[in-house]
């Protein structure tokens, strides 16, 4: 099947996620389903349907393809291609409320969820978009451009500057080296965007 396709761990505030992401155009996820009666028997039968919407209408319209067909039991179904759920890997036999769930937040708050849910399936059984929202730190071209926005929300170098000026030549942050503590103390997960940078999410809630 193919796709079309440290943060501190006290509270403190967050810095602004890049903004570019917020105007691009939303996903719109879709599912094509086909019929297995056909297709046990050679026969490609199936409809792309758009998988954000509710389930029942999600199922309505299997329901119709299935009823479209020429085959005299069609009753069974399977997932044989999807596009636009970024990093979402759509299973074949998934259920039609995961897919519902998964597709209309997707197609609402872009890939990002769909990074954050592949990210932590498994964890997140139910794919709570407060959990989400709690975990996504923004969109950044990197782990380091996170870091140096991070320091500047919170001030860092302003407290810096209030050091004596004699000393102030000798003291800088390695905002390299915080990048990489921070990737290695597991506290944040990153996702690499197809499209260039990374998605950044805090790993303890």
């Amino acid at each position: 099947m193919n796709e079309t396709h440290h943060e501190p761990t006290q509270s403190e505030p967050q810095p602004e996620a890049d903004q570019q992401h917020e105007t691009e155009p939303k996903p719109s996820p879709a599912i094509y389903i086909a019929s297995l009666a056909d297709y046990n028997n050679g026969i490609l039968h199936g409809r792309w349907i758009d998988a954000a919407r509710e389930p029942d209408a999600i199922q309505a319209d299997i329901d119709a393809m299935l009823a479209s067909s020429r085959e005299p039991n069609a009753e069974e179904w399977a997932i044989h291609d999807y596009e636009q759920f970024g990093r979402w890997k759509v299973n074949e036999h998934d259920s039609v409320e995961q897919i519902s769930r998964i597709a209309k937040n997707i197609a609402e708050h872009g890939y990002a969820y769909a990074a954050w849910a592949d990210v932590f399936e498994g964890e997140e059984a139910s794919y709570d978009i407060d959990s989400f929202h709690e975990a996504y730190l923004g969109h950044y071209d990197s782990v380091l451009d996170y870091v140096e926005q991070m320091a500047d929300d919170l001030g860092y170098e302003d407290e810096l500057a209030e050091l004596p000026e004699h000393l102030q030549s000798y003291v800088r942050l390695d905002y390299g080296m915080l990048a990489r503590d921070l990737r290695l103390s597991g506290d944040i997960a990153t996702v690499e965007d197809p499209n260039g940078g990374v998605w950044i999410f805090r790993t303890s809630l």
